[in-house]
């Protein structure tokens, strides 16, 4: 049951290798957001989540801030909303934001990980036991140690796990600590990260 789960390929999406890519950040990290999201192609055909830590107090303007960057569609997510191929879906604030086995995304006031809210280890997690070889997760710059946990349970389903390298990364914290698992597969510049996302993701599945 659990391998039928983590081979999982979303039924309304194209017959492509990954369905969707999970994106965790923190401090520093809107900008390779923003690098990864406008190099992407119009037609890039996975969803896309992204999360950041950020304070509770202050609305996200994330999706608002996206949009004038990628040519992909860009929504704020919402409970029971189904993922549609080639969107990008940001997190609300002071909510957990994970994907559930039908499609569905789901925002949680369960309690902190890591003492942050969204988490990226809780996205993470959810994405590598739903949906396994169809997953991918990239840890951004940021502080702490959110994403290391998330990275080990993906690559435990068999996801592919990317890290910003350390040049370009303002705080190489988050990413370091998840590279230092040994469950990274990459180690790369935002700009590489797109690359190697539109080549992965665009390739189409031998029936």
């Amino acid at each position: 049951m659990g391998l039928q789960k983590s081979h999982r390929i979303l039924s309304h999406f194209p017959n492509i290798a990954y369905n969707i890519v999970a994106i965790g950040a923190s401090t520093g990290g809107q900008k390779p957001i923003i690098q990864i999201l406008s190099a992407l192609p119009v037609d890039f055909p996975a969803a896309i989540i992204v999360v950041q830590h950020m304070n509770p107090l202050y609305h996200s303007r994330l999706a608002h801030i996206l949009r004038g960057y990628t040519a992909l569609p860009v929504e704020q997510a919402k409970s029971g909303q189904i993922m549609r191929p080639g969107t990008v879906y940001t997190y609300l604030q002071d909510r957990h934001l994970v994907v559930d086995a039908n499609g569905s995304l789901s925002l949680l006031e369960s309690p902190k990980i890591n003492f942050v809210r969204p988490s990226v280890d809780k996205l993470f997690m959810s994405v590598g036991l739903n949906y396994g070889i169809r997953g991918i997760g990239i840890v951004l710059s940021g502080c702490g140690r959110d994403g290391a946990l998330g990275v080990i349970a993906m690559k435990k389903y068999g996801c592919m796990t990317i890290a910003q390298d350390e040049t370009t990364s303002e705080y190489f914290n988050m990413p370091s600590a998840a590279i230092d698992t040994g469950k990274v597969d990459f180690v790369l510049t935002p700009e590489r990260i797109a690359k190697s996302l539109s080549s992965m993701v665009m390739t189409e599945l031998i029936a």
